[in-house]
C-alpha cells in the first residue's frame, strides 16, 4: 500500500481523477470509475469491487478512511490486492476540486470496473429462492439522475434487477453513482435491445406490465403479486409499441391535476412498491 500527499490540483493524479469523473470514454478505455462519499464507497467495495486508489481530506473524513481501509482487509478478495492500493492525502482545497456535491465526506475513490453484465447473467429461480421475480425495466432514460434514484426504490422494494433498454447507460457515471447512494452495486443492472428484454422476460415467464396512460387500468387494481417487470419509459415520449404489443397488462397512475406525467423516477418507485405492498398482504 503506498501513500502520498497531494496538495496542488495540478497534479496528474487529480487531472487524471478529473478526467475519470467527467469523461465516459476515458472511464470505458481505462475500465475505471470513481466513488465518492464513505457510504456508496462501502457498498463498492462489499459488492466486490477492486479499488485503485483513495483520496481522502484528513480535515473533512474523519475517521472515513479507517472504515474503507478496514472493510478492505476484512475481504479476501480485496485484501489480496491492497498492496497495490494508493492513498493520496490532499488538501481541503484539492479536495474542494475533487468534490462532486457539498456536504461531502472527505473520500473519494478509483475503482476498477467490472465485465458488464448480459441478461444470461441473471438468476430468477423460483423454486429456490420461494420469491416470485420483480424486475424494472426503463426504455430511453437517459438522465443519471433519474436512473439512479430508480435503483434506489428497486433496491429497496427487493427487486430482482433493472434493466436498460434503448440510448445507452453509463452505470458508472459519477452523477449515476451518488442519485443511488450506491444501490447501482446491490442490484444487478444490464443494459440490451428491447427485443432482447421482452424474449427474456418471455422466456423466463415473467409478465410484463407496461406504464401507459391509454388502455389502461390503474395500477392498484392490477395482480403485481405475481413475478412481473414493471416497464418504463421517458417522461417526453414514453414506451415505444414494441412494448406497447408485447405487454401483458397496461397500468397506469391515476393523474388529477392539469399535468399529465410524474418523474419518471417517482413513478417507478409507486409501481414498485405498489408490488411490494401486493405480496406482502398476500
Amino acid at each position: 500500500m503506498k501513500s502520498e500527499k497531494i496538495t496542488s490540483t495540478a497534479n496528474p493524479k487529480i487531472k487524471e481523477l478529473r478526467s475519470l469523473m467527467e469523461k465516459p470514454r476515458e472511464r470505458e478505455e481505462k475500465g475505471l470509475f470513481v466513488t465518492e462519499g464513505v457510504r456508496e464507497t462501502l457498498h463498492c467495495l462489499d459488492a466486490g469491487f477492486v479499488p485503485r486508489a483513495v483520496f481522502h481530506s484528513p480535515e473533512i473524513s474523519g475517521d472515513g478512511l479507517g472504515k474503507i481501509l478496514s472493510a478492505i482487509k476484512e475481504n479476501r478478495h480485496l485484501s489480496a490486492a491492497s498492496e497495490r492500493l494508493c492513498i493520496f492525502e490532499v488538501s481541503p482545497e484539492v479536495y474542494s476540486r475533487i468534490a462532486y456535491r457539498e456536504g461531502t465526506e472527505g473520500i473519494v475513490a478509483e475503482v476498477h470496473a467490472k465485465k458488464p453484465m448480459r441478461l444470461d447473467d441473471l438468476r430468477i429461480d423460483v423454486p429456490k429462492t420461494g420469491k416470485e421475480p420483480l424486475v424494472a425495466v426503463i426504455e430511453n432514460v437517459e438522465k443519471p439522475g433519474n436512473i439512479g434514484a430508480i435503483l434506489r426504490s428497486a433496491e429497496g422494494c427487493g427487486a430482482d434487477a433493472l434493466i436498460v433498454c434503448g440510448k445507452g447507460c453509463d452505470i458508472y457515471n459519477p452523477n449515476l453513482i451518488r442519485a443511488s447512494i450506491g444501490a447501482v452495486f446491490r442490484i444487478p443492472v444490464v443494459t440490451c435491445t428491447t427485443t432482447e428484454a421482452i424474449d427474456w422476460l418471455k422466456k423466463n415467464g415473467i409478465l410484463i406490465y407496461t406504464a401507459q396512460l391509454q388502455d389502461s387500468e390503474t395500477y392498484y387494481d392490477t395482480d403485481l403479486s405475481k413475478g412481473c417487470a414493471i416497464v418504463l419509459g421517458s417522461e417526453d415520449k414514453g414506451l415505444g409499441n414494441e412494448w406497447r404489443k408485447a405487454a401483458d397488462g397496461h397500468i397506469r397512475i391515476p393523474m388529477l391535476g392539469r399535468l399529465d406525467s410524474l418523474n419518471v423516477s417517482v413513478s417507478a418507485g409507486i409501481l414498485l412498491y405498489e408490488a411490494l405492498r401486493q405480496r406482502m398482504a398476500r
